[in-house]
């Protein structure tokens, strides 16, 4: 699968995903310091699911149409389990929960 990383994204995530064979490319590579609207601009334009920790992105997303391996693991396990179904998902992954919500 395609990811795209945030800025403030967990590293750990992006080692794990990058380890188990997944091309995931930054925003702190592609383009530092972008706005929250060009950062899902980006992930559009590339096809690629993207990774963050920034709440204000669930609020974005549905209004306009310390190292942490569990989280990484839970991640991993979950892209490993759903793969490409998680295309056109909102998932938020949070110590002992995972929300998957379907996108129009």
């Amino acid at each position: 699968m395609r990811f795209l990383a945030d800025e403030n994204c967990d590293f750990a995530v992006v080692r794990a995903l990058r380890g188990a064979g997944h091309d995931v490319a930054t925003v702190k590579d592609l383009a530092p310091g972008s706005t929250d609207d060009d950062v899902i601009r980006l992930a559009l334009a590339e096809h690629r699911t993207l990774l963050t920790e920034d709440k204000d992105f669930g609020q974005l997303v549905f209004a306009s149409a310390i190292e942490s391996p569990g989280v990484a693991d839970a991640v991993l396990k979950l892209v490993q389990r759903e793969g490409a179904d998680l295309t056109r998902r909102f998932v938020v992954v949070q110590p002992g929960r995972i929300r998957i919500t379907e996108r129009s």
